[in-house]
């Protein structure tokens, strides 16, 4: 058992077509999860820093798709998204905890690209 895992997923779907991916654990919870919010959300370096006050705002990633996923060990798998990144590994309860959260972190990216003058669609002026 991975350490810190306590929920596990029971089935993983992968809706490329709606780049979306979607996970129901075993204590019943199931999460729908745009690929823009695990994008924007991921738990690489490069977007996370190397602590909470050096998190990165990725904007212009509302068309985002995911190509493959790909299991890390028996703990996490690694999200490869259609703009080459690749470099997240997400774990059960990362992923878990996106779920739980995934209404407030949303509104509170919102409010940051904004804030920032940024965009979500690349295409946007």
């Amino acid at each position: 058992m991975a350490y810190g895992t306590q929920h596990w997923p029971t089935e993983i779907r992968l809706k490329q077509a709606e780049k979306r991916l979607e996970i129901d654990f075993d204590d019943g919870a199931r999460f729908s999860y745009p690929a823009e919010f695990l994008r924007v959300e991921s738990p690489s370096a490069e977007v996370q820093g190397h602590g909470p006050s050096q998190k990165q705002i990725v904007a212009g990633r509302q068309h985002v798709g995911i190509l493959a996923i790909e299991p890390v060990g028996n703990y996490a798998i690694r999200i490869k998204f259609d703009d080459l990144h690749d470099t997240g590994i997400y774990s059960w309860e990362y992923l878990y905890g996106l779920g739980q959260n995934q209404e407030t972190l949303w509104r509170q990216y919102l409010a940051e690209i904004e804030k920032r003058g940024l965009k979500r669609d690349p295409r946007a002026r």
